[in-house]
């Protein structure tokens, strides 16, 4: 492994861009804003496994194929943006249902948000890139480790520590919806924000430069 003072380095470094708000935080705060607490946990425990994916196609050198085929960096991209904003109108025409069906909701809501969650952090080509530009600079390719373990170890951290971020952020999140009054009103405002903010992300996800 690297030695004590670059792990340190990628620890406080990783801890910077995972605390700072971004698109994952933004995509799971909208999904409990939507869905309720519980959905937005299981969102993010969805974009935690589909981070994975990203991990080991960075540790097998897959994630240079976006670098090299520049058409397969943007094909996948709008097929991202595109499902996030399908989801987003879902949920945004999606009709309220009464408080004393909340609980059997909530439970269908997470386990479709953990399935949706994978799919678009799957689908999501930035944080390939991320990975295959951000974990090199702390690989040691001396080290009695190989190079594709040090990936696997070092994206792991960088995963959880990203989605310990966005578990604070469903938490806050949660707070304000349980001061808000548990109205169908207050229900169809919060299903509507939320549905908003998915359609946003995709938007600037398609719009943004690479």
């Amino acid at each position: 492994m690297p030695s004590m003072e670059l792990l340190l380095a990628f620890l406080a470094t990783t801890a910077i861009f995972a605390y700072i708000p971004g698109p994952a935080m933004l995509y799971a705060a909208a999904q409990t804003m939507a869905r309720g607490r519980w959905s937005g946990l299981m969102a993010t425990l969805g974009i935690h496994f589909g981070g994975y994916v990203h991990v080991f196609a960075a540790a097998a050198g897959l994630s240079v194929l976006f670098h090299a085929v520049p058409v397969l960096y943007m094909v996948v991209k709008f097929a991202g943006a595109a499902y996030l904003v399908w989801l987003g109108i879902s949920l945004f025409r999606a009709k309220t249902q009464g408080q004393s069906a909340l609980p059997g909701i909530q439970a269908k809501s997470g386990r479709r948000a953990f399935f949706e969650s994978i799919t678009v952090e799957v689908l999501n080509p930035k944080t390939a890139i991320f990975f295959v530009a951000f974990l090199p600079q702390f690989i040691d390719a001396s080290a009695a480790f190989p190079v594709w373990l040090q990936f696997v170890i070092l994206g792991t951290i960088v995963n959880l520590m990203f989605s310990s971020a966005d578990i604070a952020c469903v938490i806050l999140a949660g707070v304000l919806i349980t001061r808000l009054k548990r109205s169908s009103m207050a229900q169809r405002a919060m299903q509507r924000v939320g549905g908003g903010v998915l359609v946003g992300l995709g938007v600037h996800l398609a719009f943004q430069k690479s």
